[in-house]
């Protein structure tokens, strides 16, 4: 893997770590066009670049659940979703445990990935009958929220999209959605990016990709992420935020055509 490829990595999972249209499904795209076989390890990397500007981007919201957490205070506004981002986390840790290898080696040709661009745009076009009559996330909705982003494993399921989809179809607010989906991103993109590197150190080195490719892919990450984190809520805020199922629903249409011709 060269520079060039390593910046044009970093960019996709930048744009589309944010838009809802799947960071890890445009990743393997651009992997077969180049002819790459790259470890999985390189692509959590990147979500390493992703996780900083989330931090960054909803630093107050996290520093006040952290001071909530410190002073054992499950009451204010920012301790309650201390247990519910829990249980949110809970299902999204137990699919990837026992489905997460499977799933994700089975959504690697062009006519899977396709599918699961399909779905993820039927599921982005549902959002729109949402109610937005909830003001808090309850136990109930945090279970069914971190299901959807336990399946966002599958390679072309975006799970900023799967999971704010959920929350608006299931009524919460739009900003109370927005938030909710970031914040529940935040201990399963820690958890995703521990758990890669342990299992598997090695393979970057055996791969042929070395400090600077990983630098300079993390840091276009983070670039990119800043722009693309302010456009989706300023999509999400014009209550347009399921015309991007129009865009699942090409890219899956492609991609299933061009498995039907043997890519």
């Amino acid at each position: 893997m060269d520079l060039f490829q390593t910046i044009i990595l970093g960019f996709i999972q930048g744009v589309t770590e944010w838009l809802p249209i799947s960071s890890t499904g445009h990743l393997r795209i651009a992997e077969h066009l180049f002819g790459l076989t790259v470890p999985v390890i390189f692509d959590v990397t990147l979500h390493f670049g992703t996780l900083i500007v989330t931090l960054v981007f909803f630093r107050k919201e996290i520093i006040n659940i952290l001071t909530a957490l410190a002073k054992r205070d499950f009451k204010t506004e920012y301790g309650r979703l201390i247990p519910v981002i829990i249980v949110g986390t809970v299902p999204t840790i137990l699919i990837g445990f026992f489905l997460g290898d499977a799933l994700d080696t089975y959504f690697s040709s062009f006519l899977a990935l396709g599918t699961g661009f399909i779905v993820s745009g039927a599921v982005l076009y549902s959002s729109k009958f949402g109610g937005e009559k909830k003001e808090s996330v309850t136990y109930v909705d945090a279970l069914l929220i971190g299901t959807a982003q336990g399946f966002a494993i599958i390679p072309s399921i975006s799970r900023s999209g799967i999971t704010i989809a959920v929350a608006l179809l299931i009524g919460l607010k739009r900003e109370k959605a927005f938030k909710f989906s970031f914040l529940l991103s935040v201990p399963a993109i820690i958890g995703a990016l521990g758990l890669t590197f342990y299992e598997q150190r090695a393979a970057l080195t055996v791969a042929g990709i070395g400090g600077t490719e990983i630098a300079v892919g993390v840091v276009v990450s983070i670039v990119i992420s800043f722009l693309a984190l302010n456009l989706l809520w300023r999509v999400i805020a014009s209550r347009k935020f399921y015309f991007f199922a129009v865009y699942c629903f090409a890219v899956g249409a492609l991609l299933v055509g061009l498995s039907l011709f043997g890519f």
